[in-house]
């Protein structure tokens, strides 16, 4: 059954910018993981193949909680299904503040891993209470903010954890976003419930989808060990191959499925997810190695930097990634995805290529991960802009779950492929993965993310559902 929408309330600037404000402090929490890596590594003595997993188990949390909080989220209302996530959110960040090793650190980044259905949930509140074109630029807004406080986390994390302890990195934006949870509950008007076709939940696609996810991880955190166990890595691949065909033939039969494979199947929407996932497996490789790359300590290679110093080094790229989401959402308004994704493609590209390339002085490294964040917010930014304009409002959270899906896949295993790389490469009884290790996967990454350009030359000039 269908329910005929009640009037929006009109959506004043306030509550755009308290949608800014959590989306800010989400992505603060989201961050900080990622430069102090090598420092998680030394105090809780993970290998490198762990380090991967923890900076990428809240994204695997995320893929399976999108699809479901845009469900949510078209059927009960945005607003009142955004602010139970963002509670769950403040647990998660809670338990990785107070965690004393790494079990109970990552039960907390599965928590937080909530934090990734916040972006479909708020597109379903602009999609109702603004036209069109004014939900672009205020989608921008919103994502370029959401990656504008990894800025913050990343400029952070270091000197807090270095002159506080790693507690208080997580603990502070923790009650930012409790804090701006509040404030989006007190100033966002309440958006009227879409359809409702009495449905429940696809607990068998989820849980299908939950062991595809955690299965591909293993498949690729033991493939640097093939050698010696080659027939449980071939065994986990024939697992993965049936969760993978069990997935698809349930979602095909289920009444209301997790994840809509008819909206997969139509060509603009599959094709901006297969761009999605290529342009986050290229960024999230560059994202894990480049960290790795500057606290190493090889001869004639790495830079032996803290965690302060990647913080900063990293900055660049932040404010690179925050500026790319208003641009992106701007460019796919004015020239069209193709344009902007064709542009953010050759970008990335020739960053990861580059690096691989020179990577003798730090700022070869900056200039690089500056390239690299900057076209992974505007290619993106442009795909999730134009899909949520292009469907049905009642639609919007599942169609924009989908590239958040798939930008979540993408940035797993890439992480994965880099941790698993590094491992490969470092020799037995040394500490220090060898240098080949990093070029080879800036290689890898470069080579995919440039297969994506045949895609790119299949776009229209704008997405269209």
């Amino acid at each position: 059954m269908t329910t005929t929408p009640a009037p929006a309330v009109p959506l004043g600037k306030a509550a755009v910018g308290a949608l800014g404000i959590l989306a800010l402090s989400t992505g603060a929490l989201e961050s900080v993981v990622s430069p102090t890596i090598p420092l998680l590594e030394r105090e809780l003595d993970m290998s490198q193949s762990e380090g991967a997993l923890l900076s990428i188990v809240l994204l695997i949390t995320g893929a399976l909680v999108t699809p479901l909080a845009g469900k949510f989220g078209d059927r009960y209302g945005g607003k009142k299904v955004l602010i139970r996530l963002m509670t769950v959110v403040s647990a998660g960040g809670t338990v990785s503040a107070l965690a004393p090793n790494l079990p109970v650190l990552l039960l907390g980044q599965v928590l937080q891993g909530a934090m990734v259905g916040a972006l479909p949930l708020s597109f379903i509140v602009v999609r109702k209470h603004l036209t069109a074109g004014e939900s672009k630029v205020a989608i921008g807004v919103v994502s370029g903010l959401f990656v504008g406080g990894s800025m913050v986390g990343m400029l952070s994390a270091g000197p807090v954890a270095e002159q506080l302890s790693r507690h208080w990195m997580f603990a502070l934006p923790t009650i930012a976003v409790a804090g701006a949870t509040l404030v989006v509950n007190r100033l966002m008007p309440d958006d009227p419930p879409g359809r409702t076709d009495g449905a429940g939940i696809d607990w068998p696609g989820l849980l299908l989808l939950s062991g595809m996810l955690v299965t591909l991880m293993l498949v690729l955190a033991l493939a640097p060990e093939a050698g010696s166990q080659p027939f449980a890595l071939v065994a986990l691949v024939v697992l993965l191959a049936v969760l993978v065909t069990g997935w698809v033939r349930v979602e095909r039969r289920a009444t209301a499925p997790m994840i809509d494979l008819r909206m997969l199947a139509r060509p603009a929407i599959g094709k901006a997810c297969v761009l999605t996932f290529v342009i986050c497996l290229g960024s999230t490789t560059a994202v894990y190695l480049i960290p790795q790359l500057l606290d190493e300590r090889g001869d004639g290679y790495g830079f032996s930097a803290g965690a302060t110093e990647i913080g900063f080094f990293l900055l660049p790229g932040a404010i690179a990634a925050t500026l790319a989401g208003p641009l992106g959402g701007m460019g796919d308004r004015r020239f069209g995805s193709r344009a902007v994704v064709t542009t953010g493609v050759v970008m990335m590209t020739v960053g990861l290529l580059a690096v691989a390339a020179v990577h003798t002085e730090v700022w070869h490294l900056v200039v690089g991960k500056t390239l690299i964040a900057l076209a992974n917010g505007l290619c993106v930014t442009a795909m999730m802009t134009s899909t949520a304009t292009a469907v049905d409002r009642n639609d919007t959270g599942i169609a924009t779950s989908l590239i958040l899906v798939s930008r979540v896949l993408g940035s797993a295993v890439g992480g994965q492929l880099g941790g698993a790389l590094l491992t490969a490469g470092t020799p037995a009884g040394s500490e220090v993965a060898a240098e080949s290790a990093y070029v080879t996967g800036f290689v890898i990454a470069g080579v995919v993310v440039s297969l994506a350009l045949f895609v790119t030359r299949t776009l229209r000039k704008g997405v269209t559902a």
